[in-house]
């Protein structure tokens, strides 16, 4: 949809991948470091060893050497005597191996928290770009530094169409909020692929020529000789909400200009090619006439998977501190 792109939404995000790791990352330090530490002494001084775990770290050897006699696997044991300086060492050492691995479900904590934090920050933000696009339109300023802070504000202009320098923004399909809520929980859905029309917009009232998205038309209506009824000559009031340009992400194509193939707003791309000024509204869905564009092709999401991130973090929270709890308090072997 037209309004995926927005820079707002992309701020200091963490993709999922990202937070899988790090859980992953503290799992597998708390397997491996809830192995005592004579037994981690004891599996790094065996040679030519093929070395397999258990489910909490614990090493199960399979020996090709004098130590063991027999062909089958075998749980390490220490069995060198200590002395007393050397089971001092090993209390000091016991002692900063429990309280460290205590940061592990602390951070993780935290962690959780602060996603708390982030997801009541976002659904703030959304809240009111949502409120920015249903509010009452305002006279299109020209200042592109108050542009900058109107994004998705809804403004009116008046003026005339020049459909001779069409763009087109695909693939894209329709934005119809009562089919996507229909479809919604459906593992699949089949909405119609098409493009959004971008044509210059002459304004009478402020002496500049604007860039404005008409609205979604289907494959076969694209090329402007197929839907000549919907292409309005004459002066009309317009009302939009205004656009910023996008950066390209991730797997998504070039611009291909010389084919009038876009794939992301790049305003000052647009404007250089038109003439106009890198100024971008969507119209409204008021705006469709009977054989045009349809209108109202804004889409208001950002990505919001801080409750995933919650539900991650304190769960290796309790995970974690359970497990150091039954070590270290209840001294129950892990």
């Amino acid at each position: 949809g037209a309004g995926r792109g927005s820079s707002r939404g992309g701020e200091e995000e963490w993709g999922s991948g990202t937070q899988l790791l790090l859980a992953g990352a503290a799992m597998a330090v708390w397997s491996r470091l809830l192995l005592p530490l004579p037994l981690r002494r004891a599996s790094c001084q065996i040679p030519k060893c093929l070395v397999r775990r258990n489910f909490f770290g614990y090493p199960l050897i399979k020996a090709h050497s004098g130590l063991v006699q027999q062909n089958k696997e075998i749980c390490l044991r220490p069995c060198r005597r200590r002395s007393s300086t050397t089971a001092s060492a090993k209390s000091e050492e016991d002692v900063l191996f429990k309280w460290g691995l205590l940061l592990i479900p602390l951070t993780t904590f935290c962690l959780g928290t602060w996603q708390v934090q982030r997801r009541k920050w976002k659904l703030k933000l959304i809240a009111d770009l949502e409120s920015r696009v249903a509010s009452e339109p305002i006279p299109l300023p020209i200042d592109p530094m108050e542009l900058k802070e109107l994004e998705y504000r809804s403004v009116k202009v008046r003026g005339y169409f020049d459909h001779s320098q069409e763009l087109y923004v695909l693939p894209r399909s329709l934005v119809d909020p009562e089919r996507e809520a229909r479809e919604a929980g459906r593992l699949t859905s089949n909405p119609e692929s098409g493009a959004n029309v971008i044509t210059p917009f002459y304004c009478t009232d402020l002496g500049i020529t604007i860039l404005v998205n008409r609205g979604f038309v289907p494959k076969k209506k694209v090329k402007p000789e197929t839907r000549l009824k919907g292409q309005i000559r004459d002066e009309i009031d317009l009302v939009g909400v205004v656009r910023l340009s996008e950066t390209r992400k991730p797997f998504v194509p070039e611009n291909n200009i010389e084919k009038n193939r876009w794939h992301y707003r790049d305003l000052e791309a647009m404007a250089r090619l038109t003439g106009a000024e890198p100024i971008f509204i969507d119209a409204d869905f008021r705006s469709t006439v009977p054989g045009g564009p349809i209108g109202g092709q804004t889409r208001v999401t950002l990505r919001n998977e801080h409750m995933q991130y919650i539900i991650t973090w304190y769960g290796l929270c309790a995970a974690t501190s359970f497990m150091w709890y039954k070590k270290f308090i209840q001294k129950i072997p892990l």
